[in-house]
């Protein structure tokens, strides 16, 4: 598996476990918790939550799928921003680490700006950080001003990722901020690799996907992690996509799929809102 290093230096797997729409339906436990498992026994250890995916539930099915391999795993979590004061952030992260069984989270998030100041947040993440609770911060769906505005802080500097979404569909951010991100050294985890299934089923991918005996899906995704400064975290709850998934680290798209997929899929030419979902 290949890797990404945060800013602090530690090195995580470019490819990890999304967990958006877990949670929210106990006769589907047993299939999530059987796909997280399967995915970190094929070596994608970084798992994506968050305090607000099945309210809370999204964290518990993780509780039971790391059970027994906590030192395995790179875990990140989420507050989102009605939550985020100063006293807010410290409550909601220590309700996440009883959810998920765990002493630390080792990277949170802001999940979207919200009406309290970045400073407040960043405040309560250097007291969990120092207090041990989170082993690092960052935040969620970001624009390149977002980032300026989170750099002109004292502590703003040590951000360590910025989770937006990013596809062959939504490559808006390739204008300024992936860029700005690369330039700093924060990675970027793309939320929604493969869009909401839409382009597992786009047969313009279809082609390329031939010539690497591989799906239209597996395209997208090897896409996404074209480069070393993008973090993918796709959520699957069946085993054979799980195992599409990790198959997706291994392609090696070339410069002619590369202008192909440029040419279908136009990057931007212009500043372009931040996209989410």
């Amino acid at each position: 598996m290949k890797t990404t290093r945060l800013p602090s230096g530690t090195a995580v797997p470019a490819l990890g476990l999304g967990t958006w729409r877990m949670g929210e339906d106990r006769r589907r436990r047993a299939d999530e918790v059987a796909a997280l498992r399967l995915g970190l026994d094929l070596g994608m250890t970084l798992i994506d939550t968050a305090e607000m995916y099945g309210s809370g539930g999204a964290e518990e099915v993780v509780r039971e799928a790391i059970a027994g391999r906590r030192k395995e795993i790179f875990l990140v979590s989420k507050v989102m921003p009605q939550n985020a004061s100063r006293a807010g952030t410290v409550a909601a992260c220590e309700a996440s680490l009883r959810r998920l069984g765990v002493e630390t989270i080792d990277l949170y998030l802001l999940h979207w700006r919200g009406r309290f100041a970045f400073a407040d947040t960043v405040e309560a993440f250097e007291r969990l950080r120092a207090d041990g609770k989170i082993g690092g911060w960052g935040v969620s769906n970001f624009d390149a001003g977002d980032m300026d505005e989170l750099a002109s802080l004292a502590a703003g500097n040590r951000v360590q990722a910025n989770q937006v979404l990013y596809n062959l569909n939504a490559r808006g951010i390739e204008y300024d901020l992936l860029p700005r991100q690369q330039r700093d050294g924060v990675p970027l985890m793309a939320y929604s690799p493969v869009g909401q299934g839409e382009l597992a089923e786009d047969n313009r991918l279809a082609a390329i996907a031939a010539r690497h005996g591989a799906t239209a899906a597996q395209i997208a995704l090897a896409w996404t992690m074209r480069h070393g400064h993008v973090i993918a975290i796709p959520k699957a709850t069946a085993p054979e996509h799980v195992r599409q998934n990790r198959a997706a680290a291994d392609l090696r798209l070339t410069e002619a799929d590369f202008a192909e997929l440029d040419a279908i899929f136009p990057p931007p030419r212009s500043k372009t809102p931040l996209e989410m979902i």
